[in-house]
């Protein structure tokens, strides 16, 4: 008798279920890589194709995910000075550390808060919408009658995404960063704190280095460009019907965000390196 037969059924059922699971994942994630090679291998062979019809469709971009995420970008950036720095900075200046308030907010508010609340904000209030109009879009078969009238959906649809998401993120990111210092250093300084201006901006300049901006830059553009790229394969990948959109959207949340945490652990080891 095999050894799998004396098995409970209930184990059974779970090892199966978890074996499907990790082929179906394996699956989705290397037809995600596919598509993401498409559509680079588009946006850099094509790039001067359709100028007048491509640079329009970019700017709408950059419109949703940029210019209309500012406010909400900045709300959350003076949040998070007021509940991260200018908490940092009360707790240190109660111990006698102020030396080390800059560390600490160079490490946790620009190298790894600030794009990733960018990053994010962009994907719930563009992303999740962008998966609603290609899953649309495929259901009703649009993306058939452009490839009929010889048109390249990846180029038509994805890449203006792609671009205008990466520049929207890396924006987001510089604007999340200079409130959070700003009220930061205001709410100290209105809770009485001896905080000088100069000194403030002088311990977080000194904890910077020159690996930080360009790290910085990269991890807040692959940040967008994830989000387009997830966006764009689960809205065009596969034909959907209407009413799986609410599925599809709520599997693109939870891609999305781990393959952005996953990107942000191995920038970890540059910073160390570096």
């Amino acid at each position: 008798m095999a050894v799998g037969t004396s098995w409970p059924l209930g184990l059974r059922t779970s090892i199966n279920r978890t074996a499907r699971s990790v082929v179906s994942t394996t699956s989705t994630v290397e037809r995600m890589m596919a598509f993401t090679l498409i559509t680079l291998g588009t946006l850099i062979t094509q790039h001067r194709r359709a100028r007048g019809l491509i640079t329009p469709m970019i700017g709408n971009q950059l419109f949703r995910a940029g210019v209309r995420m500012v406010p909400m970008v900045c709300f959350l950036g003076m949040a998070l000075g007021v509940l991260i720095i200018g908490q940092i900075e009360a707790i240190l200046q109660q111990v006698g550390a102020n030396q080390y308030s800059g560390a600490l907010v160079v490490t946790v508010i620009i190298r790894e808060l600030a794009p990733l609340v960018s990053g994010l904000v962009v994907f719930a209030r563009v992303g999740t919408a962008s998966v609603i109009e290609l899953g649309t879009a495929r259901a009703l078969g649009e993306i058939e009658a452009l490839e009929a009238l010889g048109i390249d959906p990846i180029h038509y649809l994805v890449v203006p995404r792609v671009i205008g998401f990466t520049i929207s993120v890396m924006g987001l990111t510089l604007y999340c960063i200079l409130t959070a210092l700003f009220s930061g250093y205001v709410f100290a300084f209105s809770r009485g704190l001896p905080v000088n201006p100069e000194a403030y901006l002088g311990r977080i300049v000194s904890a910077l280095s020159w690996v930080d901006f360009p790290l910085l830059a990269a991890k807040s553009g692959l940040f967008g460009m994830i989000t387009a790229l997830v966006v764009s394969y689960q809205g065009l990948a596969r034909p959907l019907r209407l009413e799986q959109l609410g599925d599809t959207t709520a599997l693109t949340v939870v891609y999305c965000l781990v393959i952005c945490l996953i990107v942000d652990i191995g920038f970890i080891p540059l910073y160390i390196l570096l």
